[in-house]
């Protein structure tokens, strides 16, 4: 989760909250998952199934 942004306010750079003060949050750097119950991926450029070929066709620039 996150807990703050930043971006540009009238030429300055800012850092904004996005959750009440004393919202807890996480953020952690890994996905528990099971395998087996994933079986779609949201990407930019749509949903694929989980597997190298659905991938390989969404992004063919980075197929060998």
């Amino acid at each position: 989760e996150v807990k703050q942004t930043d971006g540009w306010l009238e030429g300055r750079h800012v850092e904004v909250r996005v959750t009440p003060e004393r919202s807890p949050v996480a953020n952690y750097g890994f996905d528990v998952t099971p395998r087996r119950l994933v079986t779609g991926l949201i990407t930019e450029r749509g949903v694929c199934e989980a597997n190298e070929k659905s991938i390989r066709a969404l992004f063919p620039e980075h197929a060998p």
